[in-house]
């Protein structure tokens, strides 16, 4: 099971694929919170890029780059159309969704029901890096339902990794495809970390992020005494401040810029995004968690809140809920 790890990109710290969450807008405020981890798209479904508005759907700021695009889907000929429109469209990775829980994504024959199919994955990934130059890698989880022992996953990994994938991202639970909602295969089924340090230790040759209840640097650290990345998930939407301490501690560089600082830079980002037609409330809705912990927090978050859909051309919106936080007089920014 053991192969060369795939080089270029650094995957020591990186941010989840998480639907209605992670798009554009929110990538490029992450960005600005950590200069070094590698970010993700929401999950595209090769149906969507072939067949729907591939502009859309692939739609990144030059300034989100390092930059993966996770695609969903089973047919290993539209894969490899998709993963190659990616390549040309810039993207420095493509990732295939072998994790998602849900009905939606059960119906149309992808995401965690495709552990049960190895040789299937197998077939997507080689003719995804036979079609392109970028890494291509696999996110995935411990199991599914009751197969969901560690001989189950290693057996899963090694007929993969046979195929030429060599980067696994494991969600350390095991998907629970009938009777829990995706919120539910988020928090029920246990956190068996341990299962995914042995598959490291058992194969040394493959990169293994490690996803899933990660919500402190200090968490960051013990797990890369183990793996050779973490991936975090809506510990960092919620709490985004989260990103710029682990780029402080984790990589060597600059000083990170102050929440005051970001503000500035995102209000910037909306000016010129406004003038493109998009709506205020799309962009300030990721910004919710910035000051998350912090005296004023409920007065930004209820300002935002409350403000960011009286007006969609409301330019100056994220000062004007910072000059609200102000008099509580003890906001850090």
């Amino acid at each position: 099971m053991e192969s060369a790890k795939q080089p270029g990109l650094d995957r020591k710290l990186s941010v989840a694929p998480m639907m209605d969450w992670t798009d554009r807008h929110c990538r490029f405020f992450h960005r600005l919170l950590t200069p070094s981890a590698l970010l993700y798209t929401e999950m595209v479904t090769t149906g969507a890029i072939i067949h729907g508005d591939a502009d859309r759907f692939l739609a990144y700021n030059a300034e989100e780059h390092p930059l993966a695009l996770q695609l969903g889907g089973s047919e290993p000929d539209d894969l490899a159309k998709c993963a190659r429109i990616a390549e040309q469209r810039g993207y420095d990775e493509v990732n295939l969704n072998v994790g998602c829980p849900s009905d939606r994504v059960q119906r149309g024959r992808f995401g965690a029901c495709l552990m049960l199919e190895p040789e299937l994955v197998g077939q997507c990934v080689s003719a995804m890096r036979e079609a392109v130059d970028i890494p291509v890698t696999v996110k995935t989880r411990l199991g599914v339902d009751d197969f969901d022992s560690y001989d189950f996953m290693t057996e899963f990994v090694g007929r993969v990794a046979e195929a030429g994938c060599t980067t696994f991202i494991m969600h350390a639970r095991k998907a629970v495809l009938a009777g829990l909602s995706p919120k539910q295969n988020r928090a029920v089924p246990p956190l068996r970390y341990h299962r995914v340090y042995r598959l490291k230790q058992e194969a040394p040759g493959l990169e293994i992020v490690i996803n899933g209840g990660i919500d402190s640097v200090e968490a960051v650290k013990e797990h890369l005494q183990h793996v050779d990345g973490v991936m975090l998930g809506r510990a960092a939407y919620h709490n985004p401040w989260l990103l710029a301490e682990c780029q402080q501690q984790l990589f060597a560089g600059p000083d990170v810029i102050s929440r005051e600082d970001v503000i500035d830079s995102m209000q910037a980002y909306i000016r010129q995004q406004v003038g493109s037609g998009v709506a205020v409330k799309h962009i300030s809705r990721h910004l919710l968690g910035l000051f998350q912990g912090l005296p004023g927090a409920k007065a930004w978050r209820r300002y935002l809140s409350e403000n960011a859909f009286r007006d969609d051309n409301n330019t100056e919106l994220l000062t004007q809920a910072l000059a609200v936080m102000r008099p509580t007089g003890a906001v850090q920014v």
